[in-house]
């Protein structure tokens, strides 16, 4: 290779690189979800479909009967806690029974057997489960799995954490690729990735399309705003969770007691919150409540609540 060969191979490799920091995420631009099947997109306006965790379900009612009664009552979907402990079969059974939709699942070891652990033996065993959530909510009909990321504690160092739930989620990819489904990264009270910034920038770092962030509207209430998150996080938002808080609560009597408040009586925005869901152009078609549960009447009114919040979206 002469000298003037070597320079060229050089400048061509630092252009690369070049390229590959400024756009570390050249998917982020597109759209992590898509909108529901049979729907359109209205210019200027969202589309959100109602639905609620299973367990808010308090009435004694047969499978079938309750996935009925919440479509009587004006809701769309049910978001079910997964590996399932009902069959796959008797779920679709349900579901067609009903008319009922099964968009999103929660893992539901996320907590218990954390990503971000130091024991590769706790991690791999959260890898299973959120591998076996990939392949029931595809049989179920939907598109994305709830997972926290990782958590923060005395004996998991920050850094570490976020080294070592990147490279578990990273594990997961296959799995993602294989079944279709989306990876919905959930901000919780986990002392791990507190700003919009440096979420946004831990899934870019990820840089799979099937990976974004599954927002929940009223756990950053409690050190944020959710539209200033939103805005930031905008097309990497997959599904949206719902809840109220109330700082006064907080403050007066207890941190957990800022979650005891109704829709709509807290300290959400929802004009402001919902007016940055439609300036983002949310695709993900989902808003899922996960507030404490009850018997009809409480479920009525939460879908009402429900409404008129989904309303703002469209002012």
């Amino acid at each position: 290779m002469t000298n003037k060969d070597k320079r060229d191979f050089i400048k061509s490799a630092a252009v690369i690189a070049g390229a590959a920091v400024v756009s570390p995420r050249a998917s982020a631009a597109e759209p992590l979800a898509k909108p529901a099947a049979g729907e359109k997109s209205i210019s200027g306006k969202v589309t959100l479909k109602k639905a609620l965790g299973y367990g808010m379900i308090k009435e004694e009612l047969s499978l079938t009967d309750k996935f009925k009664l919440v479509k009587d009552l004006g809701f769309d979907g049910i978001e079910l806690n997964t590996p399932s402990e009902f069959r796959i079969s008797e779920l679709l059974e349900a579901k067609a029974g009903s008319g009922i939709e099964l968009p999103s699942v929660v893992n539901k070891d996320h907590w218990s057997s954390p990503l971000s652990d130091p024991d590769p033996a706790v991690r791999k065993k959260c890898i299973g489960s959120v591998a076996q959530s990939l392949q029931e909510v595809k049989e179920l009909g939907g598109d994305t799995v709830l997972v926290v990321p990782g958590v923060v504690n005395e004996k998991v160092p920050y850094e570490q954490a976020y080294i070592t739930s990147q490279d578990s989620i990273r594990e997961l990819i296959p799995y993602a690729e294989k079944t279709g489904m989306q990876i919905g990264l959930e901000n919780v009270w986990n002392n791990f990735l507190l700003s919009p910034v440096e979420a946004k920038r831990y899934v870019d770092e990820i840089n799979h399309p099937l990976v974004g962030w599954y927002f929940d509207i009223g756990n950053v209430l409690r050190y944020g705003w959710p539209e200033h998150w939103i805005s930031t996080l905008n097309r990497r938002i997959v599904k949206l969770h719902i809840k109220e808080f109330s700082r006064e609560l907080m403050n007066s009597k207890g941190l957990w007691e800022g979650f005891k408040v109704d829709l709509l009586k807290g300290d959400n925005n929802w004009p402001v919150v919902m007016k940055g869901i439609r300036e983002i152009k949310h695709t993900g078609g989902w808003l899922t409540a996960e507030v404490p549960g009850g018997d009809r009447n409480h479920l009525k009114n939460i879908s009402a609540q429900m409404d008129r919040i989904i309303s703002y979206s469209n002012f």
